[in-house]
């Protein structure tokens, strides 16, 4: 094979995550979104969402997050959404560049994704206060607009809203 060949060709899509297939494609900040924590001061960023498949039964996703006046790297995620076959069971895995990495499941009901965390590790020198739960819902509004709201519960707070955000699709 040339060193110029493509590996592979464009995969069909596994029909186990047909009921995920509103989630696919690259999607922007439209507008910023909002940060808020009882321990943080509030801010605004801008988010690029890639949510693709290789034809396995998963999705793979990476969420990057950029300052919105400077353009500076923020918040990075990558991971895999996958379904538990004949269920509306849903994993999300996920690892971050803030050393946290997070199993959440929950169920995908129509256009809506809701999870919560089974599990949360972290780096042992990762920033205080430590994560301990997470819950997080994906949604497609009725205007084609992808939403996405997380809230975490530390070591110091309670369960508490963290991030709302939505994006508009930018390629399919």
């Amino acid at each position: 094979m040339a060193s110029n060949e493509k590996i592979t060709e464009t995969p069909q899509m596994n029909p186990l995550i047909e009921p995920l297939s509103w989630m696919l494609g690259t999607w922007l900040s439209d507008p910023p979104g909002d940060c808020t924590y009882p321990t943080m001061k509030p801010f605004q960023y801008l988010e690029e969402v890639h949510i693709s498949h290789v034809g396995q039964p998963m999705l793979n996703f990476s969420f990057s997050a950029f300052h919105p006046d400077t353009r500076k790297p923020m918040h990075r995620e990558c991971g895999f959404i996958r379904i538990k076959p004949d269920t509306n069971k849903v994993a999300f895995i996920s690892a971050q560049n803030t050393g946290l990495v997070e199993v959440e499941e929950g169920e995908v009901n129509g256009q809506e994704l809701s999870l919560a965390s089974h599990s949360v590790a972290r780096i042992s020198f990762a920033k205080k206060p430590d994560v301990e739960k997470i819950t997080r819902k994906f949604r497609l509004n009725s205007d084609g607009k992808l939403e996405q709201t997380v809230s975490m519960a530390t070591t110091t707070e309670p369960m508490t809203q963290h991030l709302h955000i939505t994006y508009k699709k930018v390629t399919p």
